[in-house]
């Protein structure tokens, strides 16, 4: 991983970064471009999910809470990784939560949202924890943006709260594990990671490594890259 590092360092290019943080050693063992500002896309599911586990934490709503009149995105996964919950009227927050993440599903996070208050709301909480953050309803919005700094941040939060109060974390690491972004050459199981992409950026984030076992917490983010469709490697 050093040698990656040092290969993006040779770059030198102020539209790259990577963050990667030793949960062994609560430290921060490699920074490159921490405060570029990156447009989230689908990686703003995680923030989403964040200040839903604080609300639950604060016990101003509760897991077990029912989402009306939910819908699963038809153009994402869900229909392979939960069958089951296809035709659905309703689904509870953690079932929402966990389909959100492990599906990318912005039709859901919207009904989440929603539930909790409206976007504006949901900005407000974000912000008294990193104020350098904002989502959007519209996940492709230049607005659905961050600090590549906080968004690490995001993730150790999710971890310290997970070693902390697993039943109340659990939700958002079900939904990492499930992801079905695999990464050629790393076993699934070592890799519980979000990604997001628009045409041209490209947000990897999560976990590498045993989840039992110390893993490294990463940030990985490219902006102004070429159209990825097109340029796959």
């Amino acid at each position: 991983m050093k040698q990656i590092v040092q290969k993006i360092r040779e770059i030198e290019s102020p539209d790259v970064s990577i963050l990667i943080y030793s949960i062994k050693d609560r430290k921060l063992i490699e920074s490159l471009n921490s405060e570029m500002i990156i447009p989230l896309a689908s990686a703003a599911k995680l923030v989403i999910a964040f200040c839903v586990a604080k609300w639950v934490e604060e016990e101003s709503i509760m897991w077990n809470d029912i989402i009306e009149g939910v819908k699963l995105n038809p153009n994402e996964d869900s229909h392979i990784l939960y069958p089951h919950l296809q035709g659905r009227k309703s689904l509870s927050l953690y079932e929402s939560v966990e389909v959100m993440i492990a599906c990318h599903d912005s039709f859901v996070a919207n009904g989440i949202v929603e539930f909790c208050g409206g976007w504006d709301r949901m900005n407000s909480k974000i912000n008294s924890y990193f104020p350098n953050i904002h989502v959007t309803e519209n996940p492709k919005d230049i607005g659905n943006a961050g600090v590549v700094s906080q968004l690490l941040e995001v993730l150790c939060s999710i971890n310290e709260g997970y070693e902390k109060k697993p039943f109340i974390w659990a939700p958002i690491m079900n939904g990492l594990v499930r992801q079905q972004d695999f990464i050629r050459g790393i076993h699934n199981h070592l890799v519980n990671h979000m990604t997001g992409g628009l045409e041209q950026v490209i947000i990897n984030m999560g976990f590498i490594g045993e989840l039992h076992n110390n893993p490294l917490i990463f940030f990985l983010g490219a902006k102004n890259v070429p159209n990825r469709s097109d340029n796959k490697e």
